[in-house]
């Protein structure tokens, strides 16, 4: 396949995923039930919420010039924050692309070379990653009795088996990545353990617990956000904390494989939910509402930012 059309697919199957996800929650719950919970939300829980993601994005801008110092460039706050918010705001465009952004921005207003911001980006994101694993981890202690069950009631004999297949594959792959050195194998292997190396550099950071606090923080405020907006539903007055986790586990992964969780969040949510035979309207409303709040705040401080950097950066060469 040709680099122009991969490029293409790129960004035009998480838009047509986005279209057919905004269908399906809409079509699952007509838009105008929907408003109507929507109506009844108390919505000092939401502006709580967005409170919470604000902060921790300003946390992440924070956390970034931990990691540019050990490289030799002391990067103005402001200038990470606002490549923190344009982030966000780009990646509704084409997942990821918000990332080279970000990095593009640090090389145009603080000249930090492309490469070595990206790395950066790349690196903390390992970190974020680890700490969602822990998430899932610590979710099927908690809810150990109550996985095996739900699957226990709803999977046949021939589907663990499958699974156990699965499980067996996969334990072949890595045996073979570990042994085999085509050149192909010899390249996942040699990523695999950059990523690793990546991830343990971050020990070696000069101030590595103060990177460590915030990625906790950051990713406390992401659940702290998913959690108090369920106070804004009568009708979720009392929902299980595993509830929680599961949807706020299965909404992030909807963030990340589409254009910003644009209908896939909502739809997320209510798969989560109705394993815990929670109803499909305050579900989707819920989904709808907290996801449109972020973006709400993603389109405004985004927006801003692009607008402001140039400004911003045009003054202090002035000076």
């Amino acid at each position: 396949m040709k680099p122009t059309h991969k490029k293409i697919l790129t960004i035009v199957i998480p838009i047509l995923i986005s279209i057919a996800l905004v269908w399906y929650s809409l079509n699952k719950v007509p838009i105008d039930q929907i408003i109507e919970e929507a109506k009844q939300a108390d919505y000092k829980w939401i502006l709580l919420s967005v409170f919470c993601l604000t902060i921790s994005h300003l946390s992440r801008a924070h956390r970034w010039l931990f990691m540019l110092e050990p490289l030799g460039y002391k990067v103005k706050f402001k200038n990470s924050a606002m490549a923190v918010f344009a982030t966000y705001l780009i990646n509704y465009g084409i997942p990821r692309s918000g990332e080279v952004a970000r990095a593009t921005i640090l090389t145009n207003y603080e000249g930090v070379p492309f490469e070595k911001g990206f790395g950066t980006i790349v690196a903390e994101r390992i970190a974020d990653m680890i700490v969602m694993l822990g998430i899932i981890f610590v979710t099927l202690i908690l809810q150990f009795e109550f996985i095996v069950q739900f699957f226990s009631e709803r999977l046949s004999l021939n589907a663990f088996i499958a699974l156990g297949i699965l499980v067996l594959i996969l334990g072949l792959l890595l045996l073979i990545l570990r042994k085999n050195n085509s050149t192909i194998i010899k390249k996942i292997r040699d990523f695999v353990k950059g990523l690793i190396e990546g991830a343990l550099s971050i020990f070696k950071m000069k101030k590595k617990w103060a990177f460590i606090g915030h990625t906790l923080f950051i990713w406390g405020m992401y659940l702290l956000m998913f959690y108090t907006t369920t106070f804004a539903f009568q009708s979720l007055e009392g929902i299980p904390i595993a509830a929680v986790l599961i949807g706020f586990i299965s909404a992030s992964f909807s963030v990340a494989a589409t254009n910003g969780g644009t209908g896939a969040y909502p739809a997320a949510v209510f798969a989560a939910f109705s394993i815990f035979g929670i109803a499909k309207d305050p579900s989707f409303a819920f989904g709808w509402v907290l996801w449109g709040s972020q973006t709400l705040m993603t389109i405004i401080l985004g927006g801003l930012s692009l607008i402001y950097l140039p400004i911003y950066n045009r003054k202090k060469t002035d000076i």
